[in-house]
């Protein structure tokens, strides 16, 4: 059996389909199922059990036959400004799942995030060396940092353990996030209904309007990784999960726009003053670890991530 847990979520629930469609594992889901805006994430899963968030470390404590568990479940807002409530669901919580696979001898392989490495001040290298040095701009950062430095510091951890430091994700089943949904959702929408889009303008001296470089990873790849490391069984630690290769938003609307055949219109606006002073303006992974670890298959490019999105996910209305 493997354990999902965020499993209603955009990445939680396309790895569950995933991992379903696969049939080599019995899946379990794990989330907080209150949230009927995300239940269609699941309408096209044939076979899966499910349990609540608020009961899961109990049953894991006295489960059996557990081959992993895959803890992406998360507070994921970058605008969520109380830390308490990070520190509960992003830090304590996963403190317990780890203290569960430790005890149960399961390998567990857990999402952390590259909010963690904030202005880059020390590079994007997914080594244990700098994670103390780490500054990240946003609560959100600091809770997934914190538990990432817990986990080195513990005598007793889980037969494989994995940290992933997921990039700027995008695809299928993030039609319920809203404002957290990823840039190229959002300007499928407005290029559909207005027939222009807007980025947000640039507000460092560095980076002209739509310069803005982030390193985007389609989900599909996400879900290949995690499939890599659970069969593969490298060396623990943490991994970089990007591309490797930073793109500007101007690239991402451009994209965009060809995907749709529509002529491009781009309007700059200003960065709401909420998230200005906590905003990455570069961002790119060092996959030179996951490479030598034996992943070697090709990253969709931003281009081709883009199409297949547009084409086959948001103009179809259509899930994972």
């Amino acid at each position: 059996m493997i354990v999902v847990t965020g499993a209603a979520g955009f990445i939680g629930s396309c790895l569950a389909a995933e991992l379903d469609r696969k049939g080599t594992h019995k899946v379990l889901i794990v989330d907080d199922f209150s949230n009927q805006s995300k239940y269609k994430n699941l309408d096209a899963i044939a076979h899966l059990d499910k349990i609540e968030r608020d009961d899961f470390i109990d049953w894991l404590e006295v489960a059996e036959n557990v081959d992993a568990v895959i803890h992406i479940g998360a507070r994921t807002d970058t605008t969520e400004f109380d830390y308490s409530i990070l520190e509960e669901l992003n830090l304590e919580y996963t403190k317990s799942v780890w203290s569960a696979c430790v005890e149960k001898e399961i390998p567990m392989i857990y999402a952390s995030s590259a909010a963690t490495y904030g202005n880059g001040e020390f590079g994007y290298d997914d080594n244990s060396e700098i994670i103390e040095k780490l500054v990240p701009l946003n609560p959100y950062g600091v809770s997934k940092n914190e538990f990432d430095k817990w986990a080195f510091k513990q005598e007793e951890q889980p037969p494989n353990w994995y940290g992933l430091k997921f990039f700027n994700v995008y695809g299928p089943n993030e039609y319920h996030k809203g404002r957290m949904a990823s840039v190229i959702m959002h300007a499928y929408y407005q290029i559909e209904s207005k027939g222009s889009m807007k980025l947000f303008r640039s507000h460092n001296p560095d980076y002209a309007d739509g310069g803005q470089l982030r390193d985007f990873v389609y989900v599909k790849d996400l879900i290949s990784v995690i499939q890599f490391l659970m069969e593969s069984k490298p060396e623990s630690g943490l991994y970089n999960l990007g591309t490797g290769t930073a793109r500007a938003f101007l690239d991402l609307a451009k994209s965009t726009f060809s995907a749709l055949a529509k002529k491009e219109e781009i309007e700059f606006i200003d960065t709401p003053t909420d998230i200005r002073d906590k905003y990455q303006y570069f961002t790119e992974a060092n996959m030179r670890k996951l490479r030598n670890a034996g992943y070697s298959k090709q990253f969709y490019t931003l281009e081709t991530g883009i199409e297949d999105y547009v084409n086959n996910y948001l103009s179809q209305n259509k899930y994972y």
